[in-house]
């Protein structure tokens, strides 16, 4: 099995999180979200991960490919990474990873996180991970019919078709296929919007009569910009505390402070006159003076005195002394 990974866009949502840390990179609760994201796919498929592909763009730079391959080397995969030089669309990007798309493969877009309970269904030709939702004309979605199986796929429906929203998670029995399909695409210019879609190989793979299911997460937790990243940090806490993880390092120091579980709290942490929690991750090397933060993100080695945090997402090496309650500040930033 091989998980292809695109991940080529830093992401202007999160900036300016993003113009220095890659949006897969940034960690929830601890852990980088792309490192979750393959470590959770491992899970489902309970199948030996033979390669993870990572397609990013030239400008992450080579510590961001030395830490991309530790992760799958970290799963027992080779790493190899492949660049995506123009954003033309998702087709295209997984396509510039099309050398390493045969066999089985899982095809998962790095922004996302999900929780999920399933067998997956290898004798199908085609998986594709839906979540239920409230709100479907917000999303793509598939329509099932009695058999379970997928009959169609449709973006953003105005009236009711469907309530499964795809997240952005594919298996393919056959990488050649998929890759046979998306090359067409590009070979005969099939865009839309200006881009190459992977709903057109997929559509043409389906009149073709290959068979599609579904997968159903339990969980779907989204990090596209600040709210939902801190968010999704949050629920993935309360997942870890349940399930019984220790997510406080032993080394951490405190002085008349008090930790409010669910919290991650890294290495080298030191806590003086603080209040952290609940929902809180504090990466290593940060120190919390005379403050109190709950429901936040802190990334690695940032100071923080004479706060009250709430709903606050900090980079690294930030330096940020006040009391505002809601913010959002990217690395080696000073507010004082």
């Amino acid at each position: 099995m091989k998980i292809i990974v695109p991940m080529a866009g830093r992401g202007s949502r999160l900036r300016p999180h993003t113009l220095t840390v890659p949006k897969p990179l940034i960690p929830i609760a601890g852990k980088p979200i792309v490192h979750r994201l393959v470590e959770d796919i491992a899970g489902v498929i309970n199948q030996d991960i033979e390669e993870i592909a990572f397609i990013i763009h030239r400008d992450f730079g080579k510590q961001v490919e030395v830490e991309l391959v530790e992760i799958a080397e970290k799963l027992g995969a080779k790493g190899t990474i492949y660049y995506q030089e123009q954003p033309l669309g998702t087709a295209h990007a997984i396509m510039s990873a099309k050398e390493s798309m045969t066999g089985p493969i899982v095809v998962a877009y790095a922004d996302t996180l999900f929780r999920a309970d399933f067998t997956l269904d290898t004798e199908a030709d085609s998986v594709i991970w839906v979540k239920q939702v409230d709100d479907p004309s917000a999303f793509g979605v598939v329509q099932l019919n009695g058999q379970n199986q997928i009959v169609d796929f449709v973006e953003k429906p105005k009236d009711f078709v469907s309530d499964l929203a795809i997240i952005g998670i594919y298996y393919f029995k056959s990488g050649e296929t998929l890759r046979n399909e998306l090359q067409y695409l590009l070979d005969n210019n099939v865009v839309k919007g200006g881009e190459y879609q992977l709903t057109d190989g997929l559509e043409n793979m389906k009149e073709k009569g290959l068979k599609f299911v579904p997968g159903k997460v339990d969980e779907w937790m989204d990090c596209g910009n600040k709210n939902v990243t801190v968010e999704t940090n949050t629920r993935m806490l309360g997942f870890l505390h349940n399930d019984g993880e220790h997510l406080v390092d032993y080394d951490v120091k405190t002085e008349n402070s008090t930790i409010i579980p669910p919290c991650y709290i890294g290495k080298d942490v030191i806590l003086i006159n603080a209040i952290v929690g609940p929902n809180v991750s504090l990466g290593k090397g940060c120190h919390v003076i005379n403050s109190t933060i709950k429901n936040s993100l802190i990334q690695t080695h940032s100071h923080i005195k004479n706060a009250s945090l709430d709903n606050a997402m900090i980079g690294n090496h930030a330096s940020f002394d006040g009391n505002f309650t809601s913010i959002s500040i990217g690395d080696y930033s000073v507010l004082e």
